[in-house]
């Protein structure tokens, strides 16, 4: 067994916490992006129309998308049979919070918010605002936790993290990307407000190390920050009627006048 490889009894158990001046560097870092989420969103008057990509990016889109999935897959089988190599289960505990239930509320919320654009335009913006959601907390989390994934896997644990993490990045961004492809979405303050929240819950959890999620404290935070993500999703359409659509609510029709003889005549 390579020297840097832990005992064959050490269990495989995701991440370590961080520590020290590490654990107070997170979380400073943390606070600033809460604190510029919060500057954006008090500076944004009206909500961001996302300019919708032509059909041929949205294809690509789409299907990098798809590959993104099995390629992580992969990946993630190559890393688990280097551990299994080093006799460590590839397996960890999963703490339960409540993701599903969160998923299954996000979805019908969006579904009702959306319907005034028909139901394949409603179907399709909770479908992918669902999926989105829970991206918006694994993309910042999955940065975070990379660098204390443990055990370390031989010979080179940065190339077993990029080889596990890199496919990762690449299914969270382009699910989030597919945001771009629906007219029912919006960037709102009230989105960066959220997303401002699930910062400071993160700095909150990484001061105390950013642990496992086993123990009261960062199972709590973990719970509280997923809400936020869900919450972040469902504001991307939330705003008011009159600037759906990305336009002013219809004018009526000009007058019509009657010219003498009973010749009808527009002005």
């Amino acid at each position: 067994m390579p020297e840097n490889a832990p005992s064959p009894h050490v269990p495989y158990v995701g991440w370590v916490p961080y520590e020290g001046r590490a654990a107070i560097v997170l979380a400073i870092a943390l606070i600033a992006l809460a604190a510029a989420s919060t500057y954006i969103g008090t500076r944004l008057r009206t909500p961001i129309s996302v300019s919708r990509p032509g059909r041929t990016v949205s294809c690509f889109m789409i299907a990098i998308w798809a590959l993104a999935i099995p390629t992580f897959l992969v990946a993630a089988g190559a890393y688990g049979m280097q551990l299994r190599q080093m006799h460590v289960p590839f397996a960890t505990a999963r703490a339960r919070v409540g993701t599903f239930l969160d998923a299954i509320v996000t979805f019908f919320v969006i579904l009702y918010l959306t319907r005034r654009y028909g139901w394949r335009v409603a179907v399709g913006s909770a479908v992918i605002g669902t999926a989105a959601a829970p991206m918006i907390f694994e993309l910042p989390f999955d940065l975070i936790v990379m660098p204390m994934t443990y055990p370390p896997v031989p010979p080179t644990p940065t190339l077993y993290r990029a080889l596990f993490f890199l496919p990762l990045f690449i299914i969270e961004l382009s699910t989030i990307s597919l945001l771009t492809l629906l007219p029912s979405m919006r960037i709102t303050n009230r989105a960066l407000y959220a997303l401002a929240a699930m910062f400071a819950v993160f700095a909150v959890w990484a001061a105390f190390g950013f642990g496992f999620p086993a123990e009261p404290l960062p199972k709590t935070l973990n719970i509280i920050s997923k809400i936020l993500c869900f919450v972040t999703a469902i504001m991307l359409f939330v705003w008011p009627d009159a600037q759906r659509d990305g336009a002013a609510i219809p004018s009526p029709p000009p007058a019509r006048a009657h010219a003498p003889g009973g010749v009808a005549a527009t002005s």
